[in-house]
């Protein structure tokens, strides 16, 4: 039987499945706002003693007013005549984080936190920084620190409940975000993470509470439309997934995602023109996100516009390199172009990220077979073939195949 035929249409049979891969990007760039994930705050811990205080104050009025540049010259002032002065390293911690060089403000944020090790906020942005890189089960001890520490608040246990609904320790998430309900229940993406957590952990009662509430405060909002759009588009009905985005889109044309799953729903439907045109406007609301690049560089594989194609997908690696669909996508390029030993490195980097991939085991067999490693080809065919009669989650498989997951780190379509 065909799979579309035994799914369930109703509000809930359809939000559910389109919203157990969504989470990841589609939280953080939610959390944004609520959060401040991109507007760190400087330090407000004891500044450093008097000979450096000047400097110190110096840096703060221009980190308050985004002065970067002159900020971090201040605060590295400030470590030349006291270079323990844990404030400091703190503070360029917090400039990092908001120039986005997430290493950089590790390696600031640790010093700190050597330093200083009763200021809570300096691991509140360690937490953060590894939650805007996706290392969350890596943020999750920081953020249970946190909690401990100041357990009345609401930032460190949201967060921390996201981590272990993305790691898939559900019933620790249920543990840790339940209580936030009097607070914020009102909250489409909260009801959503705790519904996640309840379902997978079995918490039947809650599950369905939290269902009732999503759809009673969420059902004319755009965030709604769009994962019912997503749901369609598990479906195959791209038609209707259409139809939703475009609904979310008179409410708030610059939801995030919004103009990303519009540009995929029109690449299924073979409207390329269309398609290309919402990845753009997607990349003029959200430049820093790979997703778009990298779909842009499948539509343009399709197309045979190597060259564009190329140029995306290094795009999309630029911003997020460890994108396995990315490689996955240049590697196809290059082996068409006969650039065969490109062809296998890209191939190579791919695997390293997704091991576990019948669709790279699969490529890496042919570009090996194109150079004459026979013997290494039928490996990686031999490879494939087991994965693929592993893989028992077979409609979960088409559904990602199907349906995009830009908030997941998934093998290569």
């Amino acid at each position: 039987m065909d799979r579309r035929t035994q799914r369930g249409t109703g509000p809930i049979s359809l939000i559910r499945p389109a919203f157990w891969g969504q989470l990841r990007r589609l939280t953080f760039f939610l959390l944004v706002a609520a959060c401040g994930l991109d507007s760190p705050r400087g330090s407000s811990q004891t500044p450093p003693p008097a000979g450096a205080q000047a400097w110190f104050q110096k840096g703060q009025v221009a980190l308050r007013n985004n002065d970067l540049s002159s900020a971090k010259a201040a605060f590295r002032q400030v470590l030349v005549l006291d270079p323990k002065a844990g404030a400091a390293y703190a503070d360029l911690g917090v400039i990092a984080m908001r120039q986005k060089k997430w290493d950089e403000a590790l390696q600031n944020l640790h010093r700190a936190e050597k330093l200083s090790p009763k200021m809570t906020g300096i691991r509140l942005n360690i937490g953060l920084v590894e939650f805007r890189q996706g290392n969350y089960r890596e943020a999750i001890p920081t953020f249970q620190i946190v909690l401990r520490e100041t357990p009345e608040a609401v930032q460190p246990r949201y967060l921390l409940g996201l981590c272990q609904v993305l790691v898939e320790d559900y019933a620790s998430a249920t543990t840790t975000l339940e209580p936030l309900w009097n607070t914020m229940s009102s909250d489409v993406v909260y009801l959503y993470a705790l519904d996640m957590a309840a379902n997978k952990s079995g918490k039947k009662e809650l599950d369905e509470r939290v269902m009732k509430q999503l759809i009673d405060i969420g059902s004319n909002t755009p965030q709604f439309h769009l994962i019912l759009a997503k749901a369609h588009m598990y479906g195959y009905d791209y038609l209707k997934a259409v139809d939703e985005l475009q609904k979310a889109e008179a409410a708030d044309p610059l939801l995030p995602f919004l103009h990303f799953y519009l540009g995929v729903a029109y690449m299924h439907l073979g409207e390329n023109e269309k398609s290309e045109a919402e990845f753009k406007k997607d990349i003029a609301i959200e430049p820093d996100l790979p997703d778009n690049y990298e779909w842009l560089g499948m539509l343009y594989s399709n197309q045979q516009r190597d060259a564009e194609a190329d140029r995306s997908f290094r795009v999309a690696l630029k911003r997020d390199p460890r994108s396995a669909n990315s490689y996955y996508g240049l590697s196809r390029i290059l082996q068409r172009q006969g650039k065969i030993n490109l062809a296998l490195k890209a191939i190579d980097e791919a695997l390293k990220l997704s091991p576990d991939s019948y669709t790279v085991h699969l490529k890496r067999g042919q570009i090996l077979q194109r150079i004459g490693r026979n013997e290494e080809a039928n490996q990686e065919f031999g490879a494939a073939k087991r994965l693929l009669g592993a893989n028992l989650d077979h409609d979960r498989e088409d559904f990602d195949k199907s349906v995009p997951n830009p908030e997941l780190k998934q093998a290569p379509n």
